[in-house]
């Protein structure tokens, strides 16, 4: 599910590719209400699908949420 630089999804634009690993691909995007860049983590379609995918996923965005240090990014 490469996404490439210009495509929107939902309110991020993406800027470019960061990375990719098992779950998914991960970009620099600009959220584009908020003018600023943030890393967007995409899961790939048949990730997406499998219950225990997503299960994992948002669980690591509820972990993320809770971390604050500078250098650690903020969801």
């Amino acid at each position: 599910m490469s996404l490439s630089a210009g495509t929107s999804v939902g309110g991020f634009q993406i800027v470019s590719a960061l990375g990719s690993g098992g779950m998914g691909e991960v970009y620099l995007a600009l959220e584009v209400k908020l003018d600023r860049e943030v890393a967007l983590k995409v899961l790939t379609h048949a990730k997406a699908e499998g219950p225990e995918y997503v299960r994992r996923f948002e669980a690591e965005a509820r972990l993320a949420c809770v971390l604050n240090p500078p250098n650690i990014v903020t969801i």
